[in-house]
């Protein structure tokens, strides 16, 4: 399969359409049905993977409608996991933090259902389908069965691994494995790292590995070792600076972070342009994705959609220079 050079993609969370928030609300009050609360959802699927494609994103997803935090929606499906409670992370914001109280098991497909229906409804020939890691799940959960974290997070990527097994029989052909904690701990980044090879083995499917904004030095000097084909890492937030590291970056693909999704502020695609110049004198472009720095979900709608058009633009105004070099292509690399 072929690909145009400079792919675009998302990282994976869009904002809500308004209606969705109070069909989540009232759900949440017990005033919905589920059967109209599982339709709300597949509609807001539709809308926002349309919104995707409307901006000419390449690989999209459907900003994941039907999840309404990054670990609860796995945990909620892992039998062993149990809620107390939501706890405060920071302000006024909260999060239903699991705790592992019994062996973990696969009891029920993770995404199965919203990767059948984006694929049923999507123009694309892939789509990138956005899961949270196993050392991410372990770190932001309480364990009060497993001697350690690392047993919980091996014990995650076992579990994490037949779901990709049964994605990879499905059809699936990317997977982004998200890890925003794994360089939490410098000491236990060999952990998360083992951990990711174990999920991923066996599975004849692309991987990418995002990490968000962090001290990517201690990223880098794993490259090698970690079993993806591509790094989906942030630069816009850091105004494109500190990207000497990728040079560490021999092999595997990069996908460039160069919008931030913590401004409101809309880039213009010349800027777009000129970061995706500089970021070619670090990593050659048969090797570069574009996407924003992490998920879109915290702006306003209209504000992510006109990013991802920007983004996309400025994309055009790359691939037009390539194009008067013979550049156009590239294939769509599986394997690490």
């Amino acid at each position: 399969m072929e690909l145009p050079i400079l792919p675009t993609s998302v990282i994976g969370s869009y904002p809500k359409p308004r209606w969705l928030l109070r069909i989540y609300s009232l759900y949440e009050l017990g005033r919905l049905q589920e059967e109209d609360f599982r339709e709300a959802i597949r509609d807001a699927s539709v809308a926002v993977l349309r919104e995707h494609e409307r901006a000419g994103i390449d690989i999209p997803w459907d900003g994941e409608m039907g999840r309404s935090e990054m670990t609860e929606h796995f945990t909620a499906r892992i039998s062993g996991f149990k809620f107390y409670g939501p706890v405060r992370v920071w302000g006024n914001a909260y999060f239903n933090k699991a705790a592992a109280v019994s062996k973990l098991e696969y009891s029920e497909p993770l995404v199965l259902d919203e990767f059948r229906w984006i694929k049923a409804n999507t123009t694309r020939e892939v789509v990138k389908v956005p899961i949270t890691g196993p050392y991410t799940i372990a770190e932001w959960s309480f364990n009060e069965y497993y001697s350690s974290k690392e047993e919980l997070a091996f014990e995650l990527a076992g579990i994490l691994n037949k779901e990709f097994k049964l994605l990879e029989r499905e059809g699936a052909k990317f997977i982004q494995l998200d890890e925003p904690a794994m360089l939490n701990h410098p000491d236990e980044v060999p952990i998360a790292v083992e951990a990711i090879n174990r999920a991923v083995k066996g599975v004849n499917m692309k991987f990418g590995l995002h990490v968000c904004y962090s001290n990517y030095n201690l990223l880098a000097d794993y490259f090698d070792e970690i079993n993806v084909s591509q790094f989906a890492l942030e630069f816009a937030n850091r105004g494109f600076r500190d990207m000497e590291f990728l040079r560490k970056l021999t092999h595997g693909e990069l996908g460039f972070g160069v919008v931030d999704v913590h401004n409101p502020r809309v880039e213009s695609p010349e800027e777009v342009a000129r970061a995706i110049r500089k970021v070619m004198g670090y990593v050659e472009p048969e090797r570069l994705y574009v996407n924003p720095d992490c998920g879109l979900k915290l702006l306003d709608r209209r504000i992510a959609y006109q990013k991802l058009v920007n983004m996309v633009r400025g994309v055009e105004i790359v691939r037009r220079e390539l194009k008067r070099a013979g550049r156009e292509t590239i294939p769509f690399r599986r394997s690490a």
